[in-house]
């Protein structure tokens, strides 16, 4: 069984009996309720709409208001990226980005509105930071606009690649108030008017998340709405912070499919009379995949004994997702090319994991600026 292969290290042996039962139960009930989901959605590029209910059902989101540990956490978002980025992406971007900043900076009346649905799945969150023209440089040039009308905010702008956009019931939408300069949030309702949203189609990756061009035309939003919490950009950069931790989460559970699917192929597949496990080539590819698994698992499992402490800086989320995201990146692209030319084949499923590695290099801040994040911290000069 290639599962039992993939912790040399004994990782998962610091979580407490119980925390490996719930690991090992929603690990099966991933493949066995979400897993046949997936081909036949990522293809069509649609949303699966018993999704909500399936990770509702099994608590994901509880976890830490349970007072499991960061790493059941992490692990548990690994576990659901091993089956697919697309509904681990939706999770990520619903609790640990909409569910997180309702909960640590929403005003009184929208925690009681809002939260309820939100925890249960029956709301779903967007978040809308990106804009067409800014990504990596939002902090400085956000163009999304709010301005004071009474009891009101207006919100005008355009904002893009918003995962969830167009099915979320609720949009956190972020926009520089126009008498001070400060970013401020903003709970958006999905069917809000003024709100209009579009889904960007004909992607390569993460076919399955509903990514959303957002336009903002005189949007009103009442005070109790906005997020009092927020006081700028930095409360925003605490949220990213802790949501880099959640795609290096990700970015190992695509290395741990990888693992899978490269190891069953290499049992399965002859060549010259013999699996081709056998040959040295492809036991070397195998190693460099669990070598990169086991590296990321470890710096991943230091990283959630941090957040237990609460003692996260952004750096260290940043190295986190940096390298995890150039170890994927080699171990997808090894697994793909050991299947040889059926590793081109979505029907593989090698080929999934392939192409939905290239949004998670890129999301969360692209691999250059997690790097240059981490440069900054340790020469005290910042490069951008």
């Amino acid at each position: 069984e290639p599962r039992a292969l993939d912790d040399l290290l004994g990782i998962r042996e610091l979580l407490s009996p119980a925390e490996c039962a719930i690991l090992a139960e929603t690990r099966a009930a991933f493949d066995a309720e979400i897993r046949p989901l997936v081909a036949e959605h990522w293809r069509a590029g649609t949303f699966p709409s018993e999704l909500p209910a399936i990770l509702a059902r099994l608590g994901v989101l509880g976890a830490p208001a349970a007072g499991r540990s960061s790493l059941l956490r992490g692990l548990l978002h690994a576990e659901l990226a091993r089956v697919d980025a697309s509904c681990s992406t939706f999770l990520g971007v619903h609790g640990e980005l909409c569910l997180s900043a309702v909960e640590r900076y929403g005003s009184p009346e929208a925690q009681a509105a809002l939260l309820p649905g939100l925890r249960e799945l029956s709301l779903v969150g967007a978040f809308a930071l990106t804009e067409p023209e800014h990504g990596s440089d939002i902090s400085r040039a956000m163009g999304a606009a709010a301005v004071r009308d009474g009891d009101d905010w207006v919100l005008h702008g355009v904002k893009r690649w918003i995962g969830n956009g167009t099915i979320a019931d609720v949009v956190l939408v972020w926009a520089r108030d126009q008498a001070d300069g400060s970013v401020l949030g903003f709970l958006v309702p999905g069917d809000a008017a003024g709100l209009s949203r579009t889904l960007i189609e004909d992607k390569i990756s993460l076919r399955i998340v509903q990514n959303a061009d957002l336009v903002l035309d005189g949007v009103r939003v009442p005070e109790s709405r906005r997020l009092p919490g927020v006081r700028g950009f930095g409360d925003v950069a605490e949220l990213l912070t802790a949501s880099r931790v959640w795609v290096a989460w990700q970015t190992l559970g695509l290395q741990l499919a990888a693992y899978d699917h490269a190891l069953r192929y290499a049992r399965e597949r002859s060549q010259f009379g013999q699996p081709i496990g056998g040959f040295q080539l492809v036991q070397q590819k195998l190693v460099r995949i669990l070598e990169n698994v086991t590296a990321s698992l470890a710096v991943l499992a230091q990283l959630a004994r941090l957040q237990d402490e609460g003692r996260v800086r952004s750096e260290q989320a940043a190295l986190a997702k940096a390298s995890g995201s150039a170890r994927m990146r080699e171990s997808v692209a090894l697994a793909r090319e050991l299947f040889g030319g059926n590793g081109i084949v979505q029907e593989s499923g090698i080929a999934r994991v392939f192409a939905d590695a290239e949004a998670l290099y890129t999301y969360e801040g692209s691999h250059d600026i997690n790097t240059l994040l981490v440069g900054r911290a340790i020469t005290g000069i910042s490069a951008f």
